[in-house]
């Protein structure tokens, strides 16, 4: 492996927070198809389908665990569907981005040029093999610590309150009950490493905040605000 790569693998283990003893794991873990298929060196480079397979069992055994130990009052039905919402594509592809695996990926040049480092069953892919990856070297313990430092925050707000919440639609269904009202959302700042960010937003009906929230995405913290809005609504009508 070059110089080059090792500095680009090392700095993205130093910025998720693990060690990995072999690099060439996660390696293979960022190594598509297309470029396997591509490479002109003998023998072929690795690519991550097989990893893959096994990072997709360790993703449901350390979130499964997670859920059960955590949420006891949720049925197995429950369990089931929450658990298949948090890993189906579109969620590994958005935990994907956020720690810039796309950057990280060894595309065939066909697959590159046509925008394989943000296609999301690509990105996906890779998400699983990394934890694959991260397992095999490091064991159990630290891919938990991994995979709940990324995932725990909407592990719980799927499990505490479900998948079809919608708080901002809730909210502007009621704040409209009488007519069109102006209802607004403000990103007020971010902080935490890029891998980990925490957003902070405020909701405005007709330029008053009304609620505030955090998340790990600017979309989840709208949603937050748009939810303590709603406690407080609920409040109010109670003292009334």
């Amino acid at each position: 492996m070059q110089d080059k790569r090792k500095q680009q693998l090392q700095s993205f283990c130093n910025t998720v927070g693990i060690q990995m003893h072999d690099l060439e794991l996660l390696d293979m873990a960022l190594t598509h198809t297309s470029y396997a298929h591509e490479a002109k060196e003998a023998p072929k480079p690795q690519h991550n389908e097989r990893i893959e397979f096994l990072g997709d069992s360790v993703l449901s055994i350390i979130v499964s665990t997670y859920m059960y130990n955590n949420f006891p009052d949720l049925a197995e039905g429950q369990l089931t569907k929450f658990r298949a919402h948090l890993v189906c594509e579109g969620s590994l592809y958005e935990f994907a981005k956020r720690i810039h695996l796309g950057d990280l990926l060894r595309l065939g040049h066909g697959e590159a040029m046509s925008g394989g480092r943000e296609r999301p069953s690509i990105l996906a892919d890779a998400f699983e093999s990394v934890l694959g990856a991260i397992y095999l070297d490091q064991g159990i313990e630290v891919a938990r610590t991994y995979l709940l430092g990324l995932m725990q925050q909407e592990i719980d707000y799927i499990c505490r309150h479900g998948i079809y919440n919608d708080y901002k639609t809730r909210l502007q269904e009621i704040l409209q009950r009488d007519g069109e009202v102006d209802i607004s959302y403000r990103l007020l700042n971010s902080t935490g490493p890029e891998h980990n960010k925490t957003f902070t937003s405020e909701v405005l009906l007709a330029g008053k905040v009304i609620g505030e929230g955090q998340g790990r995405t600017k979309k989840d913290s709208e949603q937050h605000a748009a939810q303590q809005a709603l406690a407080q609504l609920h409040a109010g009508h109670t003292a009334d």
